[in-house]
């Protein structure tokens, strides 16, 4: 199968949906990566690696780095600029010009005839604008020009989760893959986004009182929820048969 991978950042591909996206390599499909930004408006390290001015092609640097970790067929860029964060750590989307982003999703998909769409939840995980800005084009571009493509987004919710932080709490888990075989691939496409090895390690530092290193913070576990399409083509593969944890029933609540 032909499959995209769209997010609006450098390591959002890695740190939400990783393990997925290097089974599915391991397991024979095309994996195209679609970055919205080099993520310019990010944190430049704790020590820093780079200036601000340089953020962006270090970033893409890295992410060329993770693709080939998670054995990635294709990468690509969209021209869109990150924003830096505002006063009181405000975060910003990168265009509010949806028409021209869904016009270029649109065309990605036609292009590399695409069946399989990954990415970020209704909630943004943490709410970040810029996440919301990409499930609100996806949403948009299958509505009008796609309706019967299959779209998965990440982070869904479930009980019990190690970082209930990144949940988007309003789009239920349709199933939960145990990813632990490609931990190591996880683990190293991580290690490629150099310069926010500060920004991964700093929640889980702070709750153990103690430094972690990025290996610590890669979760052996990912939740998905089936957004659209006819059948759920990722969750009856043959070879994801022994890894789902836990597949949700049509009539269960939450």
């Amino acid at each position: 199968m032909n499959i995209l991978a769209f997010f609006a950042h450098p390591d959002d591909e890695t740190m939400l949906s990783g393990g997925l996206l290097a089974l599915l390599s391991k397991t024979g499909h095309n994996v195209h990566y679609l970055c919205c930004t080099r993520g310019e408006g990010g944190e430049c390290g704790d020590p820093p690696v780079c200036t601000q001015e340089q953020l962006g092609k270090i970033r893409e640097l890295e992410l060329t780095c993770a693709v080939q970790e998670l054995g990635g067929k294709s990468l690509n860029f969209l021209d869109y600029l990150d924003p830096l964060i505002g006063a009181d750590n405000t975060m910003f989307s990168f265009t509010h010009d949806l028409g021209k982003l869904s016009m270029e999703l649109a065309n990605f998909i036609k292009k590399n005839e695409i069946e399989v769409l990954i990415t970020h939840g209704s909630d943004g995980e943490y709410g970040h604008p810029g996440h919301l800005t990409v499930f609100q084009v996806t949403r948009l571009v299958i509505k009008s020009k796609f309706p019967k493509l299959n779209w998965y987004t990440v982070q869904a919710f479930y009980e019990n989760s190690l970082k209930p932080h990144l949940l988007n709490k309003n789009d239920r888990a349709d199933w939960i893959i145990d990813v632990s075989s490609v931990r190591n691939e996880k683990t190293r496409a991580a290690l490629c986004h150099k310069s926010q090895h500060a920004l991964f390690v700093r929640s889980k530092s702070k709750d153990l009182g103690r430094p972690v290193n990025v290996a610590e913070v890669i979760a052996s576990e990912e939740s998905y929820s089936f957004a659209n399409g006819e059948r759920d083509v990722l969750k009856n593969l043959p070879a994801f048969k022994e890894k789902l944890i836990f597949i949700r029933k049509k009539d269960d609540e939450i």
